[in-house]
């Protein structure tokens, strides 16, 4: 496996970080968030947005799998999920990328039983030539074409979550 230069630079994607940050403190301001961190993905997206979200708030994850090497799996795995109370709570769930919706309506479909005050969703990436199951997000920091890609936290079997920028993934030959 190779990747060629990357789609997005640790510079764009710090950028864009703040700049959904603003957003976030904005729409919230005067409230209280529970930010919902969906693992493994989202953690370097989750660890510099909250860095950057200046009104009060707490931290749960939800650790979820549903690709198999390259592709989903159609079925969304929940290995851990959030501890914290939703009911009543304004929940913004953040996740590295959306493409198919499957496992991101999953998700907010079963935290929506538990009837949060508010329930908004922030991706980093949008893959919206996949979407099979249509989600409203509320803050995404870049819509990408329809390649695989890794880094900043998103992986190809646990591998390249290291990586500071985001690259499309190419398999050799």
């Amino acid at each position: 496996m190779v990747f060629d230069r990357p789609l997005l630079t640790e510079e764009q994607i710090q950028a864009r970080v703040k700049e959904l940050a603003g957003r976030i403190n904005s729409d919230y301001k005067g409230r209280e968030i529970l930010a919902i961190g969906i693992l493994k993905g989202a953690f370097m997206f989750f660890s510099d947005l909250v860095k950057h979200i200046n009104v009060p708030l707490t931290v749960d994850f939800i650790v979820s799998s549903s690709y198999e090497d390259t592709t989903t799996t159609g079925k969304v795995n929940i290995h851990l999920d959030a501890r914290k109370p939703v009911t009543d709570k304004d929940v913004l769930i953040i996740e590295d990328i959306i493409d198919t919706g499957i496992s991101l309506n999953y998700i907010k479909e079963k935290l929506l039983q538990k009837s949060p005050n508010t329930l908004k969703i922030c991706v980093l990436l949008d893959k919206k030539e996949r979407r099979l199951v249509e989600v409203d997000v509320d803050y995404t920091g870049f819509e990408i074409p329809d390649e695989f890609v890794v880094g900043y936290g998103t992986d190809y079997n646990d591998n390249y979550r290291n990586l500071p920028y985001v690259a499309i993934l190419k398999q050799p030959g």
